[in-house]
């Protein structure tokens, strides 16, 4: 909150000066139906806002640091989705920014997108078992809970898998898409196996400045 209030104000200014010079990708189209003006701007600051940085994060090892803290959970819930370190809500809110800019959003849409997001993330980490066939219907079109889950096993190649935040259409368009048995499922990293310490506020905001060597692309051959 102490992050992303104060830069919100960016966010403000920034939709209101695309609006005003009518700039941007949604912008940039034919005349289109309100409907269809939303929606390709939500999809495109899906894109930007979060599987862009969110790939991002795990292939670059400073920024993977700091993305650490939200993998570092041993008990996936509701609760992991609001697990980032402050540094990470700096990050993100700037590929927000330049999502904003880019697309040509305005603020309504904005602020509908970030709804979206919020109820995308909670539902995405939430403990929940859905049928596996509603679950995979779920996933061709949106991020569905055994989709992402993937991403957060403690083994690669799955960590590196599974962007998405609201639309799967991304992973599945880019290549980024994994399965998993959701039964193998082990969650956490293996760089940082204390479950204690990754409970610990303390430690968890100095793990971004820990050293550790990034494990080698190998699978798991008991999966």
């Amino acid at each position: 909150m102490l992050v992303n209030l104060p830069l919100a104000f960016l966010l403000l200014k920034t939709s209101d000066w695309v609006r005003d010079n009518n700039f941007g990708i949604i912008n940039w189209l034919p005349e289109i139906p309100l409907w269809l003006y939303a929606f390709l701007g939500v999809l495109f600051l899906d894109f930007f806002g979060a599987y862009l940085p969110h790939l991002i994060e795990h292939k670059v090892k400073p920024l993977w640091m700091v993305h650490l803290v939200h993998h570092t959970d041993h008990k996936v819930d509701t609760t992991t989705a609001n697990r980032h370190h402050p540094i990470e809500s700096v990050i993100r809110f700037f590929f927000t920014l330049m999502g904003v800019f880019l697309v040509g959003t305005p603020i309504g849409i904005v602020f509908f997108y970030q709804t979206l997001s919020v109820i995308a993330t909670q539902f995405s980490h939430a403990n929940i078992k859905l049928p596996k066939h509603v679950d995979k219907a779920i996933s061709y079109v949106l991020v569905s809970p055994d989709m992402h889950k993937v991403h957060h096993h403690y083994r690669l190649p799955y960590t590196d898998s599974n962007y998405g935040n609201i639309f799967s259409i991304w992973d599945r368009l880019l290549g980024t898409y994994m399965e998993l048995d959701t039964e193998k499922l082990i969650y956490g990293v293996d760089v940082f196996p204390d479950e204690k310490k990754n409970q610990h506020i303390g430690e968890l905001l100095k793990q971004p400045f820990q050293k550790y060597d990034k494990p080698t692309l190998e699978i798991d051959e008991n999966l």
